[in-house]
């Protein structure tokens, strides 16, 4: 009897978080992959669940490759995530940008108010759609948060992130920590609402925008000039300011 020939064969190692995004039978250990025609490594790794934003460095038969690179049937393959590799050779992500910029899908409006109250631009509307999403990631270089895996997959985007946790709070200790941005925090700089950076106002400016008795009991205020808000240091100021203090506490935490 005729049982054909024999289905070509890679063999797959991911580490890390990686393995995060992969089937319960296939995490933390090196598995036996079948190999469809001569997919590039970008195709074959995502065919398997992680999205190519979150990989840093992969290894054909030992030797770093680009995303570009087609699998031969035998090869071995090793996905490595960010920071994990020291002498990687061949990263197929860029490299982290001096100040980081984010663009975040819909589902994380919650987290966008904490990257604002961080100082960071970031950019959110309940109503971006999936290819705009995309495209505002690569054309204005900006780092895409989503949960939704299929966006990240999206050839146009290099740079973005998969929040883990549902939890708002959580999400920002796993992005503060994935772009190591407790050293470029600039806390209370930049309008939580519609990301326009603040700037100084005297009490004269504000009067008849804030509350009497908080005329009253400050003097020191922050306004937006795009959406004119009016900012100063309420009670939720100094619940912000415990979270910023959180956060440079867990730089070099394990």
């Amino acid at each position: 009897m005729d049982m054909g020939q024999p289905k070509a064969q890679v063999t797959m190692r991911f580490h890390g978080a990686l393995n995060d995004f992969l089937s319960p039978a296939h995490r933390h250990q090196t598995f036996s992959h079948a190999l469809r025609g001569r997919p590039s490594v970008k195709d074959l790794i995502e065919s398997l669940g992680p999205p190519h934003p979150e990989m840093d460095v992969v290894r054909v038969d030992g030797e770093a490759v680009g995303f570009t690179h087609r699998v031969q049937p035998g090869a071995c393959v090793e996905v490595y995530p960010t920071s994990m590799v020291e002498e990687p050779g061949v990263r197929v992500g860029p490299p982290l940008q001096d100040t980081p910029r984010f663009v975040l899908d819909v589902g994380l409006g919650r987290l966008v108010g904490f990257l604002r109250m961080l100082g960071f631009d970031a950019l959110w509307r309940n109503d971006f759609a999936d290819d705009t999403l995309a495209r505002l990631s690569h054309d204005e270089d900006r780092i895409l948060l989503s949960r939704d895996i299929g966006v990240l997959k999206r050839g146009e985007v290099l740079r973005g992130y998969f929040p883990r946790s549902t939890d708002p709070a959580e999400q920002l200790v796993e992005v503060v920590r994935r772009y190591g941005l407790t050293s470029r925090m600039h806390p209370f700089s930049r309008c939580v609402a519609c990301n326009a950076a603040l700037t100084s106002a005297e009490p004269s400016e504000v009067a008849g925008r804030i509350p009497e008795r908080v005329a009253e009991r400050h003097s020191r205020f922050q306004q937006c000039p795009d959406c004119q808000r009016v900012y100063w240091a309420g009670t939720h100021h100094q619940r912000m300011q415990a979270l910023v203090v959180r956060l440079r506490e867990l730089e070099g935490a394990p």
